[in-house]
């Protein structure tokens, strides 16, 4: 397996144990906030989110993700552009409670709206370079060839 394939292995398991990101309109970079990712390890280039239709991100358009793991072992920003999701079908795959704590009406609130981000580039990094690297760096070793090897740009 490739390091990129290794890499985008890691992003999405920490995506999955933790899906806080900061989410903004590419358009407006004071639209940034956090929300939590809908993910469905089926579906390889998208990732949705439940917002109100009255949120600035109800708007579409391309937007960027940026994410930092629970233990900031992984960090990542990527790139897509968020739709509006239409499809019942989908909104019963990804409702749950959480959601609902948030939108009173449930499933047919009439302010509810499903976006779907479809992927594009990323970058990706993992800062847990092991033991050894962190020994050398505090003994003030240069790992920087060690940690490239631990940083990616591909796409989602």
């Amino acid at each position: 397996m490739s390091d990129t394939e290794e890499l985008k292995q890691k992003f999405w398991k920490a995506l999955d144990d933790s899906p806080m990101l900061f989410l903004q309109l590419d358009s407006d970079p004071h639209s940034a906030v956090p929300m939590t990712a809908q993910l469905d390890k089926h579906a390889n280039s998208a990732i949705w989110f439940f917002t109100g239709k009255s949120n600035t991100l109800a708007q579409g358009g391309g937007a960027t993700a940026t994410f930092s793991s629970k233990g900031h072992e992984m960090f990542a920003r990527f790139s897509g552009t968020l739709i509006t999701e239409t499809s019942r079908e989908r909104l019963e795959k990804q409702w749950n409670s959480v959601i609902e704590a948030w939108f009173p009406g449930g499933k047919d609130d009439p302010n509810l709206l499903m976006l779907r981000m479809d992927l594009g580039r990323a970058e990706l990094w993992n800062s847990d370079l092991g033991f050894i690297d962190n020994t050398k760096m505090l003994l003030g070793f240069d790992t920087r060839e060690d940690a490239r090897e631990e940083h990616t740009e591909t796409t989602l």
